[in-house]
């Protein structure tokens, strides 16, 4: 039997209209199979034999899907019940992630085939909640063979060439008839699209406390995510990266190129951290921009139906914790902690009053 160990690196959402894969996450998804962390597999028929380095790598990648599964779960309903404030970054999604073993680079390439099951065909790493693929019964580990009678590619470049089939399909119609197999059986179903903000969501593989935005994408470093003790302390992260996006702050501050050139490195397994030293270029965050950013993430998180209660406390505690003293922490970048926290109470209190008056959560 194949193991179900399925993998995240490099993933991509399927997007409707283009064709082009819209990158949704970047680090390995939940993995299952037979292997227990430092104990070596015994050999596939017809694979190389499993070194320790190779049972280390796919230990490495089962270690980041845990990060990462919690990252993407959380960013969900802030992706799909936010789409109407997104505006210009809105976009139809099917609301799944694929890639095969070639997602993977070098040693970890080897690692996904051997010891984790992947192959030359594309497999569903993700299945976002809410979405159409989530209510046409797509799931995780289904291979995909062919969209709308049209075989799809495997090999190294099948990711790209997937989505140049996904593209004119969807470009005229508003579901996607997919072919799939799961457990050794065909299956079609119809996806349909899903409206959602079309933001990547990225895991950032350092121990830095920080989240990054460069106006199309959400990276998360491992660190903030040890640091956030709930799901609603990391949902007002994503959310408020979410927020930088929509308002277009990376570009009015001319920093869109520094941050993306950090969040590009940190979503490799084994990044240079040597970018991050100092404050590795990104300005710090103007006040202004930070409180409109804290407004408008407390009606995303609000929508999304994680607690608001909660969100001044959280902020209090990083930046007691980790000072703007403290170079490419999040306070570093964001300093203006007092100005912050106000916006924040004041949004929760207007948040509040809104809901108990029955009214739209508009900002």
């Amino acid at each position: 039997m194949i193991p179900n160990r399925l993998q995240r690196f490099k993933s991509a959402a399927l997007v409707a209209g283009t064709a082009a894969l819209l990158a949704a996450c970047s680090t390995p998804g939940q993995m299952q199979s037979s292997t227990t962390p430092g104990v070596i597999p015994s050999q596939a028929p017809g694979k190389p034999e499993v070194t320790p380095q190779m049972a280390a790598a796919a230990d490495t990648l089962t270690r980041m899907a845990t990060q990462h599964d919690r990252l993407y779960r959380i960013a969900a309903p802030l992706l799909i019940d936010n789409a109407e404030l997104c505006t210009k970054h809105a976009r139809n999604l099917l609301g799944f992630t694929a890639k095969n073993r070639y997602t993977y680079p070098g040693q970890y390439n080897e690692a996904a085939w051997v010891v984790l099951g992947m192959g030359e065909r594309l497999q569903v790493t993700n299945v976002l909640n809410g979405s159409g693929a989530a209510r046409a019964g797509l799931r995780q580990g289904d291979r995909l063979l062919a969209a709308a009678g049209t075989q799809l590619p495997e090999g190294p470049n099948a990711l790209s060439q997937a989505g140049a089939v996904f593209g004119p399909i969807m470009s005229k119609q508003a579901s996607l008839p997919l072919t799939i197999e799961r457990n050794g059986n065909q299956r079609d179903l119809t996806i349909p699209v899903t409206r959602a903000c079309a933001f990547a969501i990225e895991l950032g593989n350092a121990d830095n406390i920080n989240a990054y935005a460069d106006g199309s994408r959400v990276m998360v470093t491992r660190g903030m995510l040890g640091f956030a003790q709930n799901d609603d302390e990391l949902a007002y992260v994503v959310a408020r990266t979410m927020a930088h996006n929509m308002l277009g702050h990376a570009a009015t501050q001319r920093n869109a190129a520094t941050i993306g050139s950090i969040i590009d490195n940190l979503t490799a397994i084994t990044p240079d951290t040597s970018m991050l030293i100092g404050s590795g270029g990104i300005k710090a965050m103007p006040v202004a921009d930070d409180v409109a950013a804290d407004r408008l993430a407390i009606y995303l998180v609000a929508r999304a139906g994680y607690r608001i209660e909660g969100a001044s406390a959280f902020w209090k505690r990083l930046a007691a914790t980790y000072p703007a003293r403290i170079l490419n922490g999040y306070t570093a970048n964001h300093p203006s902690t007092t100005q912050r926290i106000a916006a924040i109470d004041k949004t929760v209190a207007e948040v509040k009053t809104k809901k108990s008056g029955k009214k739209p959560l508009v900002p």
